[in-house]
This record gives C-alpha cells, sequence and structure tokens, in this order.
C-alpha cells in the first residue's frame, strides 16, 4: 500500500488531537499499518500541555510520584505533566513536593541506562513511565526492567496512544487508544499481513519520524 493522506483525530480540546498517516511501516519491533505523528505534541507547548492536562486525571492524590521517566523525546510533555501533578488540583505526595523529569540514555542493544549524576533520580524513587505511544510494550518494558535494576519503584506507564491496556503488569494510560482508532495493526515482520500480501514495505519509523523506503 501506498502511504495515504495525514489525518487529525479531533477531541473537543482544540490542542488534543491524533495526526495518523496510514501506509505499511516498519519499526524495529514490527510492522504497522500507522505512523502515529506526535511531533507537534513533543514540541508545541500548547499541545503538550493539552496532553499532559488529559493524562493527569489517570493519578489521584494518593499517587507518589518523584520522577518522570521521558521515552522516545517525551520530555516537553513530561515537564508539563510535571506541573500538573503538582499544581493546586493535585497535592503531590513525594517528600520534597517536586518531580524531576528524566531522559534515559540508550545503548547499542536497547538498554536503558542512567549515568551516576540522574541515577539518584532513580534509586529509591516512584517513577512514572511517560512513551509516545505503547503498542508492542518493548519500550515501556525495559524502561520496568531498568527503574527496578537501579532500585527504583515503577508508579504507572501513560502515553499519548496506546494499543495495550497494561504492559508488564502495570495498567497502561493514554490520551488515545483503539477507540480512537480501531484498525491500528501491529504485528511482527514475519506475521504481518501486509508483508504476507505482497504489499511492501513504504517506509521505516523510529520516534523521530519515518523515512520512505
Amino acid at each position: 500500500m501506498a502511504i495515504g493522506t495525514t489525518y487529525k483525530i479531533k477531541t473537543k480540546n482544540k490542542d488534543l488531537y491524533l495526526r495518523v498517516t496510514p501506509g505499511h511501516f516498519a519499526t524495529s519491533h514490527s510492522h504497522i499499518n500507522y505512523f502515529i505523528d506526535v511531533t507537534t505534541q513533543k514540541m508545541r507547548l500548547s499541545e503538550a500541555s493539552a496532553v499532559a492536562k488529559e493524562l493527569v486525571g489517570y493519578y489521584n492524590t494518593s499517587s507518589i510520584v518523584d520522577t518522570i521517566l521521558c521515552l522516545d523525546g517525551t520530555e516537553v510533555i513530561g515537564t508539563c505533566l510535571a506541573q500538573e501533578l503538582t499544581s493546586g488540583h493535585f497535592r503531590n505526595m513525594n517528600a520534597h513536593q517536586t518531580i524531576y523529569v528524566v531522559t534515559p540514555e540508550h545503548t547499542s542493544g536497547s538498554q536503558l541506562i542512567f549515568r551516576d549524576n540522574t541515577a539518584s533520580m532513580i534509586s529509591g524513587k516512584h517513577i512514572l513511565i511517560l512513551a509516545a505511544s505503547v503498542t508492542t510494550g518493548y519500550t515501556a518494558q525495559a524502561a520496568v526492567e531498568a527503574i527496578r535494576y537501579y532500585g527504583g519503584h515503577v508508579a504507572g506507564i501513560c502515553s499519548l496512544f496506546a494499543t495495550l491496556d497494561s504492559c508488564a503488569g502495570y495498567p497502561v494510560y493514554s490520551a488515545f487508544d483503539l477507540q480512537d482508532l480501531p484498525d491500528y495493526v501491529s504485528a511482527p515482520s514475519h506475521e504481518c499481513p501486509f508483508c504476507k500480501k505482497g504489499e511492501r514495505v513504504d517506509a521505516l519509523v523510529n520516534s523521530f519520524g519515518y523515512s520512505k523506503l
């Protein structure tokens, strides 16, 4: 299939929407039929803030969040989410009444590591994992394993888009899910229905975007 026209899945909030592009895409873990473009949500303050306001409702006054671990370049959303969690509407339950916003380093083997200067923001802390999307769950699972390795406690997993209800034993909360994009397909390359039909891959996808083949 050829790459289709990008369109928006809108909500009542003018700053909260999901931009999707149909096609046959290959990620490092799977083949998918939509490219979920969260570029502006990750880089535009008004849209990042709208995502944060949507996600914060899943975490009540009893939630303890010391650190937000930002995956897939979601640092701006993570900062807005930290601000929401420490605002007057939500009483932050951690000891310091503040939240760290941290990005992990990736090794060549896709493992997540933290240097000595940031490991203290993980060890003994309650960590909220924030991802652009949770579909296969591989990246979120790696984050859970890294947090445990460095002595942290997983406080939850959230994302802009998700097809999974849970990952690594934790519920996954998202602003958008399969109810918004019911025909979304994610499958291992050897089980890809489009490859089985002889349809060539249109583009390669990672957290930065896609590159046509």
